[in-house]
């Protein structure tokens, strides 16, 4: 910026600086106003360029840029297309492209036997053959690869995995099998963690509860084997907070109630699953899990409870029947 405090407009001219300060804008924060003004400055000059005089890898930058920032975008895959750019440039150097390409491969490697284990395991508790609920192992993979894509956390990929492909199953379980009284029954099971008189349940519920149930205490015992603590209790609760979240909006759909925004929201964050998953993910990737980092991060701290409100809002508006944008304009220009 000048002295007058408005951008230099030579800067116009340099297609590497829009970039960089417009992928920087993207890390302002609320009140930042500078950074607002460089990111309206940027986005708007990097629209007006005639991509036809730009040098090819240098358009493709911009258009993948305005597409979605850098900042929004998962590490890994802007790994993969930053490879293919760099191919194309002038001054590559091909010993740093050769690297990056073998680091990427040897760590592919090490997912794909990820999912192969995964699959095996979904196979083996018969999963695969309940087809009432949706299938997405291999979306909840990639959600975890998402999360932690390094090598060395082949532990919590898988352990996440699984707990995220429960919070599908009992989310089907609740929304689309059984009924309002069958679903009361097993919010009471999971309330007490209690398998005793599980017979009382009908069979394809009482499977999921035991998935549920053996599932969770397997990441249990991993985490006290490895980490020296039971975050049992702690998983215990956020599912009961969960399955009671799923329960009122089977009461609201079995009554016909419309509920106020405030009313959904208060419910629909725990019943996204995004906190269940946020809080196994701390004590899957901290090397010193202590009682008072888990009574913290139990409690759902402001951080927590944001994300998982982003999520839920993203994941309504993603299968909403108007279009996405239309029907939410504030998005277009929302900056995390």
């Amino acid at each position: 910026m000048n002295k007058t405090g408005t951008f230099n407009k030579s800067l116009n001219e340099d297609v590497k600086g829009l970039l960089g300060l417009y992928e920087a804008s993207f890390h302002g924060l609320e009140g930042e106003t500078i950074l607002d003004e460089a990111w309206n400055y940027a986005s708007k000059h990097l629209k007006d360029l005639n991509l036809d005089e730009v040098p090819t890898h240098l358009a493709s930058n911009v258009s993948h840029a305005l597409d979605l920032p850098i900042h929004w975008r998962p590490n890994r895959l802007e790994a993969r297309w930053f490879m293919d750019m760099y191919e194309k440039q002038q001054d590559m150097i091909p010993s740093l492209l050769r690297l990056a390409k073998l680091d990427f491969n040897l760590v592919q490697s090490i997912h794909r036997k990820e999912v192969s284990s995964l699959a095996r395991w979904w196979v083996e508790l018969g999963a695969n053959k309940m087809t009432f609920f949706r299938d997405r192992l291999v979306e909840n993979y990639f959600w975890s690869c998402i999360f932690v894509f390094e090598p060395q956390y082949t532990a919590f990929r898988e352990l996440n995995t699984r707990i995220g492909c429960l919070v599908t199953l009992i989310n089907d379980v609740y929304d689309i099998y059984g009924t309002p009284e069958e679903l009361e029954l097993l919010t009471d099971f999971i309330l007490r963690w209690d398998i005793t008189k599980i017979d009382k349940l009908p069979p394809t519920i009482r499977d999921s509860f035991m998935i549920l149930y053996n599932t969770t205490n397997e990441v249990g015992y991993w985490t006290m084997r490895e980490r020296g603590i039971n975050p049992i209790p702690y998983l215990r609760k956020v599912w009961a907070d969960e399955c009671k979240a799923y329960m009122k909006e089977v009461y609201w759909y079995n009554k016909g109630i419309k509920p106020t925004l405030k009313e959904y929201m208060d419910v629909a964050v725990d019943s996204i699953g995004g906190l269940i998953l946020m809080l196994d993910s701390y004590f899957l990737t901290t090397d010193k899990v202590t009682e008072e980092g888990l009574d913290y991060v139990s409690k759902i701290p402001g951080v927590m409870h944001s994300s998982a409100k982003i999520l839920r809002f993203n994941d309504d508006l993603s299968t909403s029947s108007v279009t996405y944008f239309d029907s939410c304009p504030f998005l277009v220009n929302y900056r995390l």
